[in-house]
């Protein structure tokens, strides 16, 4: 869901490129270094202390701790559609000041500082990853050049599929949108850019923790890079080729019912085909690099801190107009997440003690679970609360290596599980998951007309989603 926090502005206009949350004012290149290499101790330092106290075994705390997390996950489901301008001034203040509750309980009342750095590090970590991504794949850019077919269409949509898992959906989603809108402009229609959404944005990174944010925090976590492709590609692979029939099957229709000038039109005018920011990839592969390194702590997040202030710097500034790069998505989903990360303490805490009361039990419970809340809610910390119950299950601690190994030996079918549901199911709404709703933004600024909030679930959620989705529980958890 981070770009479905990001399109809460809706508007992302040409050159318009504003600074990280963590650097207000315009600044030189040097003087921005220079706080770079300050904030490389300190990441080091937060994971050393976080490291230490990882292993003690988290304290039941009051659930009613749990309600800021509560409140700021609502807040960001409904806020941008009832009361859009207030949310957009004043969300700053919501997410860090429910954080900010949390944080003062847990430092004077539980007592349990070691808690409150193990959050902070897994927020840097996560943070490190999404932001390098998106400051790489905003130096990149794609343009397509030929007809708009339906091959063409369906070839372009699984290589986004594919690509999702190295440079993550919401990389994968903002390289190939716009030269996709611009391929298929003269026949444009608003299941393009749904299935877009269902299988570039979503579907399609389920195998590897660098493809979905969830997955990501199951890496942190200690689920091993390569663990979920290995056990869960038979399920990408499913749904992935299910939908792209189904797109293929609508677009070959739409092909053939598409004026006969409009085809020769979109042939005439097809861009030349051009791939700028060439050297991002190098930087890409720093980042891909980082991912498996754990030692010192602190490493692998400064590698990727390096990789995309590198990537920023070096990238031709026309390119960055070209994708009408901006800091906003960034700077927003920054102070977002550092209020989900500190308000979902008390929730993970608490699932970890009570997960045997809440009615879930089997793995296609908590796949049905895990998707269902994903589909309104943020997919991140949906996937790790549930993780989390399901290692409560059998008195197992989520923060202790040893217990992942044993949980990921004999019962793997709950990761499974809450892994696809989480990355499954966030296509489900504009809010589910990271590309959705800038996608969305970014269609309709192009003269799309997509659907509602409620007509995209109803003319295309609840028809064809839910049915694939029942499809892979039936096959794989039934």
């Amino acid at each position: 869901m981070i770009d479905a926090l990001t399109g809460i502005r809706g508007k992302y206009s040409k050159g318009r490129t504003l600074r990280p949350f963590f650097c207000p004012h315009p600044m030189k290149t040097s003087m921005m270094l220079r706080r770079v290499a300050v904030l490389v101790p300190l990441m080091t330092g937060f994971a050393s202390v976080a490291n230490a106290g990882e292993a003690a075994r988290r304290a039941a705390v009051n659930p009613f701790m749990t309600i800021p997390f509560i409140v700021l996950l609502a807040a960001i489901a409904v806020m941008p559609f009832v009361c859009k301008h207030w949310w957009e001034k004043y969300y700053p203040v919501v997410s860090i000041g429910l954080g900010a509750a949390v944080v003062v309980y847990y430092l004077f009342i539980e007592q349990n500082g070691p808690r409150v750095l193990l959050a902070l590090h897994d927020y840097f970590s996560f943070i490190m990853l999404i932001g390098s991504l998106f400051l790489v794949s905003g130096g990149i850019h794609f343009q397509l050049r030929g007809k708009s077919t339906p091959h063409s269409n369906l070839a372009l949509l699984a290589f986004g599929a594919i690509i999702s898992n190295i440079v993550g959906t919401t990389g994968a989603s903002m390289l190939l949108i716009r030269p996709y809108i611009r391929v298929n402009k003269f026949r444009m229609k608003p299941f393009h850019i749904v299935f877009f959404i269902f299988i570039v944005g979503n579907v399609g990174g389920a195998l590897t923790p660098i493809g979905d944010p969830p997955l990501f925090l199951g890496y942190l976590k200690g689920i091993p890079f390569f663990w979920v492709a290995a056990t869960t590609w038979t399920m990408w692979a499913a749904a992935c080729s299910v939908l792209l029939g189904i797109f293929y099957a609508l677009d070959y229709r739409s092909f053939h019912h598409t004026a006969r000038s409009k085809q020769v039109d979109a042939l005439e005018h097809g861009e030349k085909a051009s791939f700028d920011g060439l050297g991002n990839l190098g930087f890409l592969m720093m980042i891909l690099i980082g991912v498996f390194i754990e030692h010192p702590p602190g490493a692998r997040e400064c590698i990727m801190a390096a990789a995309g202030a590198g990537s920023y710097f070096t990238t031709n500034k026309k390119i960055h107009e070209k994708n009408e790069f901006s800091f906003l998505p960034i700077n927003e989903v920054g102070i977002l997440f550092l209020g989900i990360f500190a308000t979902m303490m008390p929730a993970l805490d608490w699932l970890a003690v009570n997960a045997q009361s809440i009615g879930v039990s089997t793995p296609g419970q908590y796949y049905w679970a895990t998707g269902a809340i994903s589909s309104f809610l943020d997919n991140a910390p949906t996937y790790l609360n549930f993780l989390t119950a399901s290692f409560g299950l059998v008195h197992l601690n989520i923060d202790n290596a040893a217990d992942v190994q044993v949980y990921l030996l004999h019962y793997w079918q709950y990761v499974q599980a809450v892994s696809i549901g989480a990355v499954f199911f966030g296509a489900c709404t504009y809010i589910g998951n990271a590309p959705n709703f800038m996608v969305k933004s970014i269609a309709e600024a192009s003269g799309v007309e997509m659907p509602s909030f409620f007509g995209y679930i109803v003319r295309y959620t609840l028809p064809i989603l839910l049915p694939v989705y029942a499809l892979v529980w039936f096959l794989f958890f039934r």
